[in-house]
């Protein structure tokens, strides 16, 4: 995992987009929407610790393909570029 987060950073800037997917999990309502892929995603800079006090768990992201911006937990990638990722 942490391995494949490098490489996103690697290839967002040199703005170059690849996929990942991971399970969701919303720890404010508690819940799950089952897993999430993106095909064509860049990250972003993180919350501001004021904002999010998990950034430092946390990865945003914007989706390519429908240009929103969002957030996901490291620790719940699952793939990135199409590969299994393991802790």
């Amino acid at each position: 995992v942490y391995d494949a987060i490098k490489e996103m950073h690697r290839l967002t800037k040199q703005e170059i987009p690849f996929s990942f997917s991971f399970m969701s999990y919303s720890y404010t309502r508690d819940t799950s929407h089952g897993i999430v892929t993106v095909l064509r995603a860049v990250l972003l800079p993180g919350n501001l610790k004021d904002r999010n006090a998990f950034n430092e768990y946390m990865l945003r992201y914007r989706d390519l393909d429908t240009y929103e911006e969002k957030s996901c937990w490291q620790l719940l990638l699952l793939t990135f570029n199409g590969e299994d990722l393991t802790l």
